[in-house]
């Protein structure tokens, strides 16, 4: 065989390989990363997470989604006003179960997202929060390899399931939580259907 058919032949082995093999196409089905975003949803629409992740500027509190007291506000970077950071309260772990059930919780660098990137979880259907997510401009330019990282070890998101006091965690395991998300992403990050009213 001439040399040039065997480089014919060869690259058309490789050709139909690569074809055969679609390394860009996921391994998991876009129905099982719809099934896995329900879990992914009910994690960020918890009370521990969406208060924090809200339209307007005064953040919530409790499990009843109340506006929090004091007149706290998001301030010009997520850390609160000028004047009266976050920080005035919230420390970097929680307070001690001896100083009550109404003590502020803490975590490391205790913040609202900023204002240019709310990311709001509150009162959005499956398929417009995880738009949502897919949108780098909502996420402060995370895109989802980013978000996976973020939501696996950011000791604040991590606080949701040690709330400290009588809050309740997110009932489920972050573990899980985090496969979720991964599978999601794995699958496409496809959107769920659009809800019909």
């Amino acid at each position: 065989m001439s040399a040039r058919r065997f480089v014919v032949g060869a690259g058309a082995v490789l050709v139909a390989a690569a074809c055969a093999s679609r390394p860009w196409e996921s391994k998991v089905p876009p129905d099982d990363g719809v099934a896995a975003f329900e879990t992914v949803r009910a994690v960020l629409q918890h009370p521990r997470c969406q208060n924090c992740h809200i339209p307007g500027d005064a953040p919530l509190q409790f499990d009843d989604g109340r506006v929090h007291g004091q007149n706290v506000k998001r301030g010009p970077k997520g850390e609160g006003a000028v004047g009266f950071p976050c920080s005035t309260c919230h420390g970097v772990e929680n307070a001690p179960e001896a100083y009550g059930p109404h003590a502020p919780p803490g975590a490391p660098a205790w913040r609202l997202p900023p204002p240019e990137a709310r990311m709001v979880f509150i009162g959005l259907s499956s398929h417009e929060l995880a738009a949502r997510l897919k949108d780098v401009r909502a996420t402060n330019g995370k895109d989802l390899e980013a978000m996976v990282e973020h939501v696996a070890n950011d000791p604040l998101v991590g606080w949701g399931w040690h709330p400290g006091a009588s809050r309740a965690p997110v009932p489920i395991p972050r573990a899980e939580f985090v496969a979720a998300f991964r599978k999601w992403v794995d699958a496409g990050a496809p959107l769920p259907p659009v809800p019909t009213r």
